[in-house]
């Protein structure tokens, strides 16, 4: 696809060629394991065996790279497999990240209990400020990473600045964009240098897939990481792969329709007397609101807010909502609602990244926005 392409004409054609044997639009799942070759090391179409490359994920890869305007997209089978081949490709024992101080409980076990037996070294930093950023630097700074809406927060980073600090320092800007998704953001555009996605959230989008993904702006970069997917192989699965294909082909219109739900939610959620504050970028009173108006189409679908009363008011208004369903992962049709403290972040407590205990996250769906108001009107009485 030519990148004169709208985004969604991208999202629906890109790495979609119709089947060369049937003339199918949408691509077969290539539900196989090895290939019939050439004769000895001669690879029909490049494909060898499906850990190396599969037909399907080669599709997604393709989609996915023309979806974020960068060089190299992979897929994998979730996105800390995608997390976890990144920072091996990347680091080595003794190197050092910056990471943020509000990011998905998982990433932070993967550095703080995984990575750092590996001799890694990592800083928390407020990634809202790049000064901070500049300041947590070390000699040894490989990567700054960075999510953006951060996760539970919603916290904004400009990613200009920091590329511009990562650049200063001879780092890599990695930029989680599974909140935004590349219909609202291209961080490869504003500068950095990786992105990475959990593809189980809106790029998939139907809370039936588990996935991830990096994309490069180096195609020497690309390559590396390529080659240690392979070497590792922790590759996407080719239904899960035609699974996220077919997610992206109404990635816009989704967005679309979460991000004006969302709006709605913590409009309210503002006005609510049992509500005590309300994270949404979207709100012209959130410290990041201009920068996320700068570098976001629009602000998403994800809303958190604190409640009065504490943790147990969090945990029972949780309990009572019907529409909204009690669950982890975020980013599907439906919506749902979970207490960060005792589900996704929990393996965070007693760290910097911490969050409130009478913190509500919330994945506003597509559903009805007077239903989706009223639900959480009815479980804050």
């Amino acid at each position: 696809m030519s990148d004169q392409h709208s985004f969604e004409t991208i999202a629906i054609h890109a790495g979609n060629t119709p089947d060369s044997l049937t003339g199918a639009v949408v691509p077969p799942i290539y539900q196989v394991s090895t290939y019939k070759q050439d004769g000895v090391g001669g690879l029909r179409g490049g494909y060898e065996y499906s850990r190396s490359a599969n037909p399907t994920r080669s599709a997604l890869e393709e989609n996915l790279a023309a979806l974020e305007g960068g060089r190299r997209g992979l897929a994998f089978a979730s996105g800390l497999a995608a997390e976890d081949c990144l920072l091996r490709t990347l680091l080595a024992p003794g190197d050092h990240v910056v990471i943020p101080n509000d990011a998905y409980g998982g990433t932070f076990r993967l550095f703080a209990k995984v990575v750092s037996r590996w001799g890694v070294e990592w800083s928390v930093a407020d990634t809202s400020d790049p000064a901070a950023v500049r300041a947590a630097l070390r000699p040894r700074t490989k990567a700054i990473w960075v999510e953006t809406p951060s996760n539970p927060l919603l916290g904004i980073s400009d990613i200009v600045a920091l590329a511009e600090v990562a650049r200063g320092a001879g780092a890599k800007l990695v930029v989680d964009n599974t909140f935004a998704s590349p219909y609202l953001q291209q961080p490869l555009a504003l500068g950095a240098d990786v992105v990475v996605h959990s593809t189980t959230k809106y790029m998939g989008g139907h809370s039936d897939v588990v996935g991830g993904a990096l994309i490069t702006a180096d195609d020497t970069l690309g390559d590396e990481l390529a080659y240690h997917q392979n070497a590792m192989g922790a590759i996407s699965g080719p239904f899960d792969a035609w699974l996220v294909l077919r997610g992206v082909k109404t990635l816009a219109v989704r967005m679309d329709r979460h991000s004006e739900n969302a709006t709605r939610v913590a409009e309210m959620l503002e006005r609510h007397p049992k509500v005590s504050k309300v994270y949404y970028p979207g709100l012209p009173e959130h410290p990041g609101h201009e920068i996320a108006a700068k570098q976001m189409k629009s602000f998403g679908g994800m809303v958190s807010f604190q409640v009065a009363g504490g943790e147990q008011a969090a945990i029972e208004v949780c309990g009572k909502a019907k529409v909204f369903t009690l669950g982890e992962s975020l980013g599907g049709v439906e919506s749902l609602i979970e207490h960060p403290g005792r589900m996704t972040h929990a393996s965070a407590a007693g760290s910097p990244l911490e969050v409130p205990d009478d913190l509500i996250r919330l994945s506003v769906g597509i559903e009805s926005g007077d239903d989706l108001l009223t639900d959480l009107q009815q479980a804050l009485a």
